[in-house]
């Protein structure tokens, strides 16, 4: 590994204790690995961006292992650090670049589910499952593959546990949002509603819930309302991430890859919906480079 860089790549948020957060979690899985070195950049409004990441974690390495914090996989995954990938393929050809999955839905994260709903449901004064209505919040996307994931996840939950409801909702970009959920759980008998937010870490969007969920409380004073809090350093998420880096050392092919987005990413970008930022390029054809993320006979 003295050769090798490992770029965890998060999202960003315009609120810096998220970013911070991000920052922390770098930091303690430094001391879980120490002979690793970690580097760390941002999609959006953070630095250092993705493509000054990519470029400052290739100085003095040979190769780069390219892991996303992100739970879903939308535009973000599909396009927009593909994109910068290859594009510092290019300035740094003697440089390796792997690219590993997103965290995905997987029972790592089902596990952080479960353990918060148990927390959610000791809080309340009724714990019964059959009476409490539970719904997954999440951010949302364009991407029905994202929304799709946060769907099986909550079914995951609920086949897994004995709450009757368990329901999706958003809190942009797609419906239904959570006003509209928590109204028909009222309206069909629920005594108690549990908000799981399925987010990683803090910003504008976890304190939007908070504040969401106190307006809900006082919308329905006859109904108990539990609010988790996003995933941070649980450790599964830190073992996800271990998990990618020994996979992409061992040359391990994962299906959950965006090899199926590439397509996507070019008809994106004739359209015009790609992201404009400083380090958006024009359409990159991946497909003659052998993919971002074939294994390129590793060694350690």
């Amino acid at each position: 590994m003295n050769d090798t860089t490992i770029l965890l790549v998060g999202h960003g948020s315009r609120e810096e204790s998220g970013n911070q957060e991000i920052r922390d979690f770098v930091a303690q899985w430094q001391v879980r690995q120490p002979a690793w070195r970690i580097e760390v950049c941002f999609i959006e409004f953070a630095p250092p961006s993705l493509h000054d990441g990519l470029l400052a974690a290739a100085r003095n390495s040979r190769r780069v292992l390219v892991l996303p914090l992100i739970l879903n996989a939308a535009g973000h995954v599909k396009m927009e650090i593909p994109e910068a990938i290859e594009h510092a393929r290019e300035h740094l050809p003697g440089v390796a670049f792997h690219y590993g999955p997103h965290l995905t839905a997987c029972d790592p994260i089902l596990a952080i589910l479960k353990r918060r709903l148990r927390k959610a449901m000791a809080e309340l004064d009724m714990p019964d499952p059959t009476t409490t209505g539970v719904v997954l919040l999440g951010r949302g996307s364009s991407d029905r593959g994202a929304n799709g994931d946060m769907a099986k996840m909550a079914r995951w939950l609920q086949e897994e546990g004995d709450h009757e409801l368990v329901e999706l909702a958003f809190t942009g970009i797609t419906w239904p949002r959570l006003e509209r959920v928590v109204q028909r759980q009222v309206l069909i008998g629920m005594r108690q509603v549990v908000v799981l937010p399925y987010y990683l870490y803090t910003g504008t969007l976890m304190q939007r819930i908070h504040r969401q969920v106190e307006h809900l409380r006082l919308q329905y004073p006859q109904i108990r309302f539990a609010c988790g809090t996003h995933f941070g350093f649980e450790k599964e998420i830190f073992e996800l991430v271990e998990q990618r880096v020994h996979d992409l050392l061992a040359g391990v092919p994962d299906s959950r890859l965006p090899c199926d987005g590439c397509s996507y990413r070019e008809i994106a970008h004739d359209l015009g919906h790609g992201h404009s930022h400083e380090h958006t390029h024009a359409t990159v054809q991946v497909h003659g480079n052998a993919h971002a993320h074939a294994p390129e006979a590793l060694t350690a």
